[in-house]
């Protein structure tokens, strides 16, 4: 049994969304690989949903090139594009069956396409098929009422993947979940990726969602692509400040430059920037580390734990204000070991690999390799 589907690349070149005067896409050039699981992530309002609407035909382009498996669709009407999508309230016909809300489409297509459409023997077949394959075989003569939040997402994931496109879109898709059904549903989307083979494009804002379903990544940021490729590039070697604080969890650490020496005022325990990547550090450069620059073991500089909080799944944020003279607070990030969380009046060892330090310029751009 299969129901996998020639997949498409898609290529942006130049795209712009207007609305008036405002301005939803600014000019994307992207490029989105065929069969990849590529993720779009970004903070409200910065373009992911309209991007998504664009490429579906549900909006069209104020200006630019889009390229679906090669091919111009920007004049082609939604239903003409070899395009499914799926939408964050997932927009289910309350009054029809599973069975029912499956095979819309496919009976839709069977009555209006001049070349005929799929015959009722093909949409049984169809809807059996992917009633088996996302778990829904068992209620197939189910109302979306008597279904759960988890079983309602997967019937419009079978609404998509009925028609075997070659792109399939997924608007926020598990943002209705609670925590739980979300970590299986990321399963279950990766899982149907693997099965189905389509270039699959899924919008998110959860950055930890996002690093971890995603083969391609893209970040966006105002209207525009602020980096794309794989979770690791963006991760390791992220192009501005921006990505650099919004991808990951804990954040970077942000530290603006001033004599050339990043460290603790608190103990004049420094370590030069010039031991990063050998780079020249203009005035106003920006340094960086990534969640892995501190550790608890070996050399380092002793601070005292004076507040903290916990970000993300194994990160802490330390107020160290021990011996500071100036009265100001120092902040860093540190990813802890083993099991224990620190306590107020924890003395630990923090230390800093020059190899993971990060430099940026006064304009957020990235200046090492």
């Amino acid at each position: 049994m299969t129901t996998s589907t020639i997949a498409g690349d898609i290529q942006l070149v130049g795209l712009t969304k207007k609305y008036g005067a405002s301005t939803a896409l600014n000019a994307l050039d992207l490029h989105i690989p065929a069969g990849s699981l590529t993720v779009i992530v970004g903070p409200s309002g910065c373009g992911k949903s309209t991007l998504l609407r664009v490429l579906s035909g549900l909006e069209t382009a104020t200006d630019g090139e889009l390229l679906i498996g090669g091919l111009p669709v920007a004049g082609q009407d939604a239903g003409d594009r070899d395009v499914a999508m799926v939408f964050q309230d997932y927009a289910l016909y309350p009054h029809m069956t599973v069975a029912a809300n499956l095979s819309f489409g496919l009976r839709l297509q069977a009555r209006h396409d001049r070349r005929g459409g799929p015959s009722k023997a093909e949409i049984a077949q169809r809807v059996a098929q992917v009633g088996g394959l996302l778990g829904l075989d068992k209620l197939l003569h189910r109302r979306p009422a008597e279904l759960s939040g988890g079983q309602r997402q997967r019937v419009a994931l079978g609404r998509a993947i009925i028609r075997r496109p070659g792109v399939l879109l997924l608007d926020e898709p598990l943002s209705a979940l609670d925590s739980q059904l979300r970590a299986s549903a990321r399963g279950e989307i990766l899982r149907l990726h693997r099965e189905i083979g389509a270039t699959l494009v899924l919008v998110t804002h959860d950055q930890h969602e996002a690093l971890s379903m995603a083969t391609h990544l893209v970040v966006m940021d105002a209207g525009a692509v602020a980096q794309s490729g794989t979770p690791e590039e963006l991760f390791h070697a992220p192009a501005t400040e921006f990505v650099a604080t919004f991808v990951g969890s804990p954040a970077m650490n942000l530290q603006p430059e001033g004599d050339g020496r990043v460290g603790w005022r608190a103990s004049d325990a420094r370590i030069s920037m010039a031991d990063a990547a050998g780079a020249t550090t203009p005035d106003g450069l920006v340094v960086e580390g990534t969640t892995e620059t501190c550790e608890f073991t070996g050399d380092g500089q002793q601070v005292t734990v004076r507040t903290g909080e916990r970000v993300g799944e194994r990160g802490e944020r330390v107020d160290d204000r021990s011996g500071d003279r100036s009265g100001d607070r120092t902040f860093i990030i540190t990813q802890r070991e083993g099991e224990r969380w620190l306590r107020v009046g924890d003395p630990v060892r923090a230390v800093i690999p020059p190899s993971q330090l990060h430099h940026f310029d006064r304009n957020g751009l990235r200046r090492n390799a």
